[in-house]
């Protein structure tokens, strides 16, 4: 799933860096907390295959643009990214 959706990511342009789970960079909901901290305004996608109703309600509050649950459509990614990118350059 990982290099399917980095495969994507970059036939669509964007230049990717994966790891091969959350907990290889930094736990949950942790690296989202760091950015937004340090005053980033980076879109956060969250990709798991876990069904958590209370991860997903936190990491949306904070901020997090979408919040996709493996397996999902590619359209569904495509989509967060070009409406994120779109936003992006309105503001």
């Amino acid at each position: 799933m990982r290099r399917s959706v980095q495969r994507l990511l970059n036939a669509h342009g964007s230049v990717t860096e994966e790891y091969s789970s959350a907990a290889d960079f930094l736990c949950h909901s942790e690296l989202q907390r760091r950015l937004r901290a340090s005053g980033s305004k980076l879109p956060v996608i969250f990709i798991t295959a876990l069904e958590d109703g209370a991860l997903e309600a936190e990491v949306t509050q904070a901020g997090c643009v979408a919040y996709l649950r493996k397996p999902f459509p590619a359209n569904l990614l495509i989509n967060a990214i070009n409406n994120e990118w779109v936003a992006s350059t309105t503001d």
